[in-house]
């Protein structure tokens, strides 16, 4: 995949920890996953990323997996990973029992920093074959300053039969629901979408779960959510840039302290837009941003072209 330019930016603060800690070398993508609602005796799966995004190798001794219910993919160790070189590790949840489930993926190597990934899966019953699936089963809304609102969308779908959703709530006073008319009946293959929304009332990190209750065998169906609150402050760096190849489903930023790197990634999950707003800015430093694009099979591009941003005092 080519690299792309990047486009202007402006500086403008909020302090929010970027995703890889400073001097990490090896990091995990995505930090964490959740499976969602899986019929028990069926299986999913997603691939997990393991990148060194430093300037020295890296070599991957071990990737052990605590969790009766999830199982690893084969894989070749020790494995020597050089600069920005990456190992795929294919992760499948398999339900035995009704409930969730979690588990955690603990990589080790000669990075004394090497990540640990928490996953998590529900089981549910078949209920006749009839189930009501959300698309995306999670949803991250990143920074959002506090006392101000972020919307994210979901995609509910009937399969096996037409399912009547009766209810909708969350657990959380800081995400709601929007944009639902219930009660909604949906004929076998048909969708609805809902808007969850993030209205961070305190600085940090915050988590929820958003539900809906239907006459399906999985009911009720859950969205994990997640977004950080930061407070509002003088300063903030405005980034954008040109989109890349047609295909690419969304983007990273990396951000360093010098020319040329090294970077460090500072989004949490994919950006699905080419803009990004950086709260965790100080006041008279210089930052370096790149950024890069990832394709549907989770290929992920080279660095874009460096854009500067120098923070006023």
């Amino acid at each position: 995949m080519r690299a792309f330019p990047m486009a202007t930016l402006a500086a403008f603060f909020c302090l929010v920890a970027p995703w890889a800690a400073q001097g990490q070398r090896l990091v995990a993508r995505p930090g964490h996953h959740d499976f969602g609602n899986v019929q028990i005796g069926k299986s999913e799966s997603f691939t997990l990323h393991l990148k060194n995004i430093s300037s020295r190798s890296v070599t991957i001794t071990a990737v052990t997996l605590n969790g009766a219910q999830f199982s690893l993919g084969k894989l070749r160790l020790p494995a020597k990973l050089r600069p920005h070189a990456s190992l795929d590790v294919s992760v499948s949840f398999a339900p035995a029992r009704k409930g969730t489930a979690t588990g955690s993926i603990t990589v080790t190597s000669d990075d004394p920093k090497s990540p640990t990934v928490n996953v998590q899966g529900t089981g549910v019953s078949s209920g006749g074959g009839t189930t009501l699936t959300i698309s995306p089963s999670s949803l991250d809304f990143g920074n959002v300053k506090v006392g101000t609102t972020a919307s994210l969308q979901t995609t509910l779908t009937a399969t096996g039969g037409s399912v009547t959703i009766s209810s909708d709530s969350t657990n959380s006073s800081e995400f709601s629901i929007t944009g639902l008319a219930l009660p909604v009946t949906l004929a076998s293959g048909k969708s609805v979408q809902a808007t969850i929304q993030f209205t961070p009332n305190a600085s940090g990190n915050a988590t929820g779960k958003a539900g809906f209750v239907s006459d399906a065998g999985n009911s009720p169906t859950l969205v994990n959510l997640t977004g950080t609150g930061v407070a509002q402050s003088q300063h903030e760096a405005d980034l954008s840039w040109d989109a890349g190849e047609q295909g690419a489903i969304g983007y990273n930023v990396y951000r360093g302290n010098q020319h040329g790197g090294p970077y460090s990634q500072v989004n949490y999950g994919l950006i699905a837009s080419t803009s990004f707003t950086d709260y965790d800015v100080v006041g008279g430093t210089t930052y370096y941003y790149v950024t890069t694009e990832v394709n549907s099979q989770g290929q992920e591009s080279g660095y874009s072209n460096e854009a500067k941003a120098k923070i006023p005092n």
